[in-house]
C-alpha cells in the first residue's frame, strides 16, 4: 500500500481543479480512479459508503440528478496529506428541470495519488434567491 506523503500547496491545487474539471465533465469513469480502491465516502447525511462500488452508485445518480453542472471549488488550506476545500454550484435539476444551487466543505485525505477518504458537507437549494434555511 501506497504511504501517505505530505502534500505542497500546489499539489493540493491541483487535486482540487483536477476533481473540479472531471465533476463539471461528468466523467464518472475518470472521478472514481481518483478513488483509492478501499475509499471511505462520507456524504452529508447519507450513509456512510466503503469502496469505489458504493461511490459509483451514488455518483450515477448525482450526474444524473445534476445537469448541466457548473462547480467552482477553492483550495481552503492543506495539512500534510489532507485538503479541505470549499465548493460552489448550479445545475438543472434532472428529475424537474429546475434551477438548483449548493455549496459545501470538503476534507480530502489522500494517499499514494488517490482519495483515501472524502468528507464532505453540503447546502442544496433551488435557485429562486430564498433560503429554505428555518432561521433567515
Amino acid at each position: 500500500m501506497p504511504q501517505a506523503t505530505a502534500l505542497t500547496f500546489h499539489d493540493a491545487q491541483a487535486v482540487i481543479e483536477r476533481a473540479q474539471r472531471l465533476m463539471n465533465a461528468g466523467d464518472l469513469a475518470e472521478v472514481t480512479t481518483t478513488f483509492a480502491a478501499d475509499a471511505a465516502v462520507r456524504l452529508d447525511d447519507l450513509p456512510d459508503a466503503w469502496g469505489r462500488s458504493p461511490l459509483e452508485t451514488f455518483l450515477m445518480a448525482r450526474f444524473a440528478r445534476q445537469k448541466n453542472h457548473r462547480l467552482q471549488k477553492q483550495l481552503r488550506a492543506v495539512s500534510d496529506n489532507i485538503v479541505a476545500c470549499t465548493w460552489e454550484g448550479e445545475w438543472d435539476d434532472g428529475q424537474n428541470g429546475r434551477r438548483m444551487q449548493g455549496r459545501g466543505f470538503e476534507l480530502l485525505t489522500t494517499r499514494g495519488g488517490e482519495i483515501t477518504h472524502w468528507e464532505a458537507v453540503f447546502n442544496v437549494a433551488p435557485k429562486t434567491g430564498v433560503s429554505l434555511q428555518p432561521v433567515n
